[in-house]
């Protein structure tokens, strides 16, 4: 079976812009979400956010490109020239392939258009609906960086992130393409902030993951990409390989359009799956970066599933949410938690979970409470799960 690497990787998130900031963010146990300046949100269960803070567009967009990106769009492009640089790809001679997982598009233009006409101020029409399907973003991205490979847009909850690294390496495996841009994105806007809220699934305070008195997720944004490639190809250019992608694995819960599989099964099943691609044994496994939404139901599921396809190996492991520093940024979540990985395969620690005070007694696994801590990483899993039970697991493994 053809070996798939990564060799490029870009991200912005509510802890800075650039890999280099996300890493000492991490590795200092900062934490990125403040107040909600995107748009007013008084009157909600919550205020907060993990937000991007002033986003503009770099100075190497074309101006034309960037009167008509989304904000979606921008963050997708800042973190894929950060990981096609890195990677030093040259996209439209390679055929690189585009998989972007995401899933509200161009929605805070949209927003912010019909809010405009609402209070009188909007003067002239403006093509705002063509930035708001998901699937615009990849289109921009392959214009923009001339990518001529096959692209695709997923957009399956919260597991969309980590479902295009998976398909993206499918592509590199089948030899549909020899190398796949690819990751995740995903901006604030009001139609998911005020869906949470409705659904009561929101904190009035920063998310507490694994916390006995956790009370939901709190939302963030940005972007993670990665040049992915089969290894042969990488070597014979010369490229830096930061990681091998061993493997993942998907399920469906087929339970609720919300709410997850309360015994773990079907995220258990994932768990598995991942190992099973990949070839590791469970006692292989050095951290996992946990989905971690911080709330009711998911930190105990997830603790369960862990259990059973971890077994002893489980409470021997250091596992951590970095969304209680980033925020849950949903079809991003997965490509930001996949660089989390590599940060810790490459500079040999793990990221904390923040606001872990009172751990859950369901929840009793090492869950690396508020501060990063030195630890020996080779082989990492990443855990996804998204509304609808779309559940996805990845494993990664340094190099060198």
């Amino acid at each position: 079976m053809r070996r798939v690497v990564i060799t490029g990787a870009g991200s912005i998130n509510a802890l800075g812009n650039g890999t280099r900031a996300f890493a000492e963010a991490l590795r200092n146990s900062r934490c990125g979400i403040a107040p909600l300046t995107l748009f007013d949100a008084s009157g909600y269960r919550t205020s907060c956010a993990a937000e991007v803070r002033d986003l503009t567009p770099p100075a190497w967009l074309k101006p034309a490109v960037a009167r008509h990106s989304s904000r979606s769009d921008l963050l997708a492009l800042i973190a894929a020239h950060e990981a096609l640089a890195q990677a030093g790809a040259d996209s439209a001679a390679s055929g690189l392939g585009i998989v972007l997982g995401t899933t509200v598009g161009g929605m805070p233009g949209w927003e912010e258009y019909f809010r405009q006409g609402l209070v009188g101020q909007r003067r002239r029409r403006h093509a705002v609906a063509l930035t708001l399907p998901v699937s615009t973003s990849v289109d921009v991205l392959a214009a923009v960086f001339g990518c001529s490979g096959p692209r695709l847009t997923l957009s399956t909850a919260c597991s969309s992130g980590s479902n295009a690294l998976g398909v993206a390496v499918d592509w590199i495996r089948a030899e549909r393409a020899p190398a796949v841009l690819c990751g995740g994105v995903d901006a604030l806007c009001r139609m998911t902030f005020s869906g949470f809220n409705a659904l009561q699934a929101l904190d009035a305070v920063p998310c507490r993951p694994f916390d006995r008195d956790r009370a939901g997720l709190t939302l963030g944004e940005g972007a993670a990409m990665f040049v992915l490639e089969e290894r042969e190809h990488a070597r014979a250019r010369g490229a830096r390989i930061l990681a091998e992608f061993l493997g993942y694995g998907v399920s469906a819960d087929a339970h609720h359009i919300t709410q997850p599989r309360p015994d773990g099964a079907g995220a258990a099943q994932a768990l598995q799956r991942a190992l099973d691609d990949s070839r590791v044994r469970a006692d292989e496994i050095d951290y996992v970066n946990a989905h971690g939404t911080a709330t009711p139901l998911n930190d105990v599921l997830e603790t369960r599933a862990l259990k059973a396809a971890l077994g002893a190996r489980a409470h021997r492991i250091p596992i951590s949410s970095t969304k209680s520093m980033v925020g849950h940024c949903l079809g991003a979540a997965g490509a930001i938690e996949a660089l989390a990985c590599i940060v810790a395969l490459r500079e040999g620690f793990v990221p904390p979970t923040l606001h872990l005070e009172h751990p859950d007694p369901e929840c009793d696994l090492d869950y690396v409470p508020n501060r990063s801590r030195p630890h020996a990483v080779h082989t990492v899993m990443s855990n996804s799960y998204g509304f609808g039970g779309n559940n996805t697991s990845i494993v990664l493994r340094g190099v060198g």
